[in-house]
């Protein structure tokens, strides 16, 4: 979804003892809605945007879109704050979960997002020649990529991976993002999943035979 510049986000303060970052997963195209229904309830959150230029009208018009679809991050003290009403919120799915609470993204992450984004919450990675990247803009948006040069007028070269070779190709360099690894997008198959009774029966006769 395309989203209108607002206001600088209210998350550039520090932690207080007590809070974390969480994952909230949103509606379908509702992120920046969930946003600002949770700041309306004083959550502070982060939306990560990207800037990604789209054809509209046969001319090149660059917008801002969320870098991670369907997922925002949400500051929360357990012990504090009426988390549940996060999951009411309009706009969100519900906040990922482990174990019947809400699982705190690992420390570092998100600091390392705002330490990058601009007042509007955009995105802009530094990366030197040689960084794994992902495309995310063109039709060959979602390969990965080794950046070969960084060039003039925003443009960059990059080497994409293709069928077991390196394709070589220049684009814009708001095409590409750092190719962060496991937690570069989260996925409802990277969430923390419960053992079931059979699975906590097995992982029970395992740690008393070993004891």
């Amino acid at each position: 979804m395309n989203v209108e510049l607002g206001p600088a986000p209210p998350c550039g303060r520090a932690l207080e003892e007590g809070e974390r970052w969480y994952v909230v997963y949103a509606q379908p195209h509702c992120e920046t809605s969930a946003a600002l229904h949770l700041g309306a309830q004083n959550f502070r959150t982060f939306l990560p945007l990207l800037s990604k230029t789209v054809r509209h009208a046969r001319k090149s018009v660059a917008v801002l879109t969320p870098l991670f679809p369907r997922y925002l991050f949400v500051v929360l003290d357990l012990n504090r704050d009426r988390w549940r009403a996060v999951n009411g919120t309009r706009g969100v799915a519900s906040l990922v979960m482990y174990g019947g609470t809400p699982a705190p993204v690992r420390s570092g992450v998100v600091e390392t997002l705002l330490a990058s984004s601009s007042p509007e919450g955009e995105i802009r990675f530094e990366m030197a020649p040689g960084s794994r990247v992902r495309l995310v803009d063109g039709p060959f948006a979602g390969q990965l990529g080794v950046l070969r040069d960084l060039g003039r007028a925003g443009r960059v070269q990059v080497l994409i991976e293709m069928m077991g070779s390196y394709v070589a190709a220049e684009l814009g360099d708001r095409g590409i993002v750092p190719a962060f690894g496991a937690w570069e997008r989260p996925r409802s198959a990277d969430r923390p999943v419960v053992p079931t009774t059979s699975r906590r029966a097995d992982i029970a006769r395992r740690q008393k035979a070993q004891a």
